[in-house]
């Protein structure tokens, strides 16, 4: 009986000491659980706090009178990465036209988009490059309905062409004096005449300077972006730019975001509150709601603290 009961004793204390061991991994597994809803519940909960509401000329919380969308993209393929023959020959070597598996996707991606989005596209704004203006053209029929195709409104600005810097065009392509060529009134002549803005008051009168910064391209992006959307912020616009620019739209409004890859027509969407007075407006800050791998972007958050971290978001 004695022996039993010792059996029993010795039974009870070694499960009693193995008991610690399993509560500290389940809370491990807990806390690690946790953490990572955590994570990606902040990620959409600070974008919910700036969609919902912004403080006002005052300070106070208020609702939105309405919401601004700004949707950025990069052009469709250019033909000189497809046939590299083609600059021995062209005439601007630095300014290909589309490849026609460009023009198609552009045409594409303006269906998707009318279909997709849940607003309409008022504006369009392009980069003088040739790529871009056939993309806009491609993009602009498939924007508007059969029977109102001059409610788009179609501008080309200088301030969203490719970088000028021989990172983005090539030294041996790029003009000896600097001089693009671009004519304004050549770039809308090639846009759909009923679509095209004559009044237009464009942002930059004319083309950066030659071997600009990555630095101030990025400024140029992102500021122009923004005095796009104050110009007009009554409607939702389309930027058809390059691929620097819709890098520059993702990382730029949305903090700790490495971009890995923009595709050919890829693009971006940004929101924001516009609070309306009278005949003044504010509006609070742009919110980037596209999702990596969804239009064409692919891109990772990365921890202020942290250079290690591979976590993408979904």
């Amino acid at each position: 009986m004695l022996s039993l009961r010792l059996f029993r004793l010795c039974s009870v204390h070694a499960t009693w000491n193995r008991t610690p061991i399993l509560h500290e991994s389940y809370k491990q597994n807990v806390m690690f659980q946790a953490n990572k809803v955590t994570s990606f519940r902040s990620l959409f909960t600070e974008t919910r706090r700036h969609c919902v509401t912004k403080m006002g000329s005052r300070g106070e919380n208020r609702t939105p009178d309405s919401y601004q969308n700004v949707v950025v993209m990069r052009h469709g393929e250019r033909f000189d990465n497809l046939e590299p023959s083609w600059v021995a020959t062209a005439a601007r070597p630095w300014d290909p036209p589309l490849a026609e598996a460009g023009r198609k996707r552009a045409f594409e991606t303006g269906k998707r988009l009318r279909q997709g989005l849940g607003f309409p596209i008022r504006r369009v704004f392009v980069s003088p490059f040739l790529r871009c203006l056939q993309t806009a053209v491609q993009l602009v029929p498939s924007l508007s309905a059969v029977d109102e195709p001059s409610k788009v409104k179609v501008s080309v600005e200088y301030g969203l062409c490719e970088m000028m810097n021989s990172r983005a065009i090539r030294p041996n392509v790029a003009p000896k004096d600097g001089n693009m060529g671009f004519d304004i009134t050549e770039c809308e002549a090639m846009l759909p005449h009923e679509t095209v803005d004559k009044n237009v008051e464009r942002v930059y009168k004319e083309l950066p300077q030659w071997e600009e910064s990555v630095l101030q391209a990025g400024e140029r992006y992102q500021q122009l972006i923004k005095n796009l959307a104050d110009k007009y912020p009554s409607d939702n616009l389309l930027l058809v730019t390059h691929g620097e620019g819709v890098k520059v739209a993702v990382s730029s409004f949305r903090k700790n975001i490495v971009v890995n890859e923009v595709d050919y027509c890829g693009y971006a969407e940004l929101r924001r509150p516009v609070f309306k007075k009278d005949d003044t407006f504010t509006a609070g800050d742009f919110v980037l709601l596209t999702r990596s791998g969804q239009t064409g972007i692919s891109y990772f958050f990365q921890h202020p603290f942290r250079s290690d971290t591979n976590q993408t978001l979904p």
